[in-house]
């Protein structure tokens, strides 16, 4: 098999970081099979794709073998009664949620984005608005089927092979190639969210809201002006939501209808969205950060209640497709750091006042509440989480790569942890200091025996684990 015409440069969604490798697509599981059996003659190493939406260089693998997976990507079995659906590890939440929300169902955990797949979702173990109360995308799959290099073939469940289940879901895609996931969803009844969005005035105020409102709210999310400084640090927007509860919809079928969730494509039906980046691209600088949070701070002090769909609350990234290309061609960095609730607020003034004393500050910052879980690469605590979205320029990333650098000193040092979606700076011997040394010599036992040859590999992989 001839793969040189395949040689082609992959990058991650940021467009900060890019790396050459073979691109094979793959459609049936046969194929990875092949792939496996090629990167051991070729003397390469191989890594699964699904969308691409890592910020990372996850699905990055330099001169190795990249497998696209989008082309599984069918929905198997869907159990209207039960909310069981199973689908192959290409399917995106896109095509799941659209898939169940017109029974009544929907994802119990999303990402910021409905385009990231089944794969990377269980690979990154991702988290959502509401991981306080229904922790990460993990714990609601009842077990998924793997291909490991050794050829073997295996189903993993929290009770059969559940050592694998618990490090292959947050593994990284380092331990086997996911090709089949079975879920549990949600019951709902509406199409629609209550949503509460207030202010809040500095980052003390802004913990606390997290904190005091997870118990009554179904989500809880915030917004963190990166640029606000002094008496202001910290300070945002806090949406609270909740589900409505069955009867206080008076027409949940016609609410949870697609055409009632999908994103319109236009603004005001005559703008296409799609353009809307090369105008955002003059304000991503300081200055023009700086007016932007400043109005949207302003226009956010009127307390107010709202009802949205499912869609329109979750999927914040997707308003705008093609967002990313406004930070330009360098491209950005997202660096996102979870703390416990006792040291949070401490340590994120010290980032965020070392950040505009470097005058590298954030153009825009989330905030979650969380809660610990027992998968072996957990980025989780009973705390919050804070993700930082940063302009990268040929003139500052030496100096932003320094700068994170001395945030992860600051994170570890109260405790903290990272998940490797986002960071894309974080090196081995901070992955190895708060992941601990037992955890470590768990994982490298079990890739031991899941790919003795070593084939399975990423940049992100040889970054944190040498």
């Amino acid at each position: 098999m001839n793969i040189t015409k395949n040689f082609t440069q992959l990058e991650n969604f940021g467009h900060s970081l890019n790396a050459p490798a073979y691109l094979l697509t793959v459609n049936i599981p046969e194929e990875i099979h092949a792939a496996f059996d090629l990167a051991k003659k070729m003397g390469i190493t191989v890594t699964a794709r699904g969308a691409g939406r890592s910020y990372n260089d996850a699905a990055l693998n330099g001169g190795g073998i990249v497998l696209d997976m989008c082309g599984m990507n069918a929905i198997t079995r869907w159990d209207k009664s039960t909310g069981l659906i199973t689908a192959q590890s290409g399917a995106t939440l896109e095509q799941i949620w659209q898939k169940v929300e017109p029974d009544g169902w929907w994802p119990p955990v999303v990402s910021g984005t409905m385009k990231t797949t089944l794969g990377g979702c269980l690979s990154a173990n991702i988290h959502g608005k509401n991981n306080f109360k229904m922790g990460p995308f993990g714990e609601h799959v009842i077990e998924f089927d793997v291909i490991l290099p050794t050829g073997a073939e295996l189903t993993c469940s929290p009770n059969k092979n559940g050592d694998l289940f618990h490090s292959i879901i947050s593994g990284l895609g380092m331990l086997g190639i996911i090709t089949s996931v079975t879920l549990q969803m949600k019951r709902m009844y509406s199409g629609l969210l209550s949503v509460d969005a207030f202010p809040v005035k500095n980052l003390h105020e802004h913990l606390s809201a997290l904190q005091d409102g997870a118990p009554n709210y179904d989500y809880i999310v915030g917004w963190l002006d990166g640029l606000a400084g002094g008496s202001s640090l910290g300070r945002g927007q806090i949406h609270a939501t909740r589900y409505l509860h069955e009867g206080e919809d008076p027409n949940p079928c016609e609410t949870m209808k697609i055409e009632k969730q999908t994103l319109p494509p236009y603004i005001f039906g005559v703008f296409p969205k799609s353009m809307l980046h090369y105008f955002m691209a003059p304000f991503m600088n300081n200055l023009g950060v700086w007016g932007v949070n400043t109005a949207k701070y302003i226009a956010s002090l009127r307390k107010h209640t709202f009802r949205q769909s499912h869609a329109a609350f979750h999927f914040l990234l997707d308003y705008v497709p093609g967002w990313e290309f406004s930070y330009g061609k360098t491209g950005l960095i997202q660096y996102q750091s979870f703390l416990p609730k006792e040291s949070a607020e401490s340590a994120w003034t010290e980032i965020l006042r070392l950040s505009h004393k470097l005058s590298l500050p954030a153009y825009l910052g989330v905030t979650k509440r969380h809660r610990p879980d027992n998968f072996l690469l957990t980025h989780a605590v009973d705390g919050f989480s804070l993700a930082m979205d940063f302009k990268v320029t040929n003139n500052n990333r030496a100096r932003l790569g320094k700068m994170l650098q001395e945030f992860d000193k600051i994170v570890l040092q109260a405790g903290g942890r990272f998940y490797f979606a986002k960071n894309s700076e974080t090196s081995a011997e901070t992955a190895q200091a708060f992941y601990g040394e037992e955890t470590i010599e768990k994982f490298k036992k079990l890739k031991n025996r899941c790919d003795p040859n070593g084939l399975l590999e990423s940049d992100l992989y040889r970054r944190i684990f040498g």
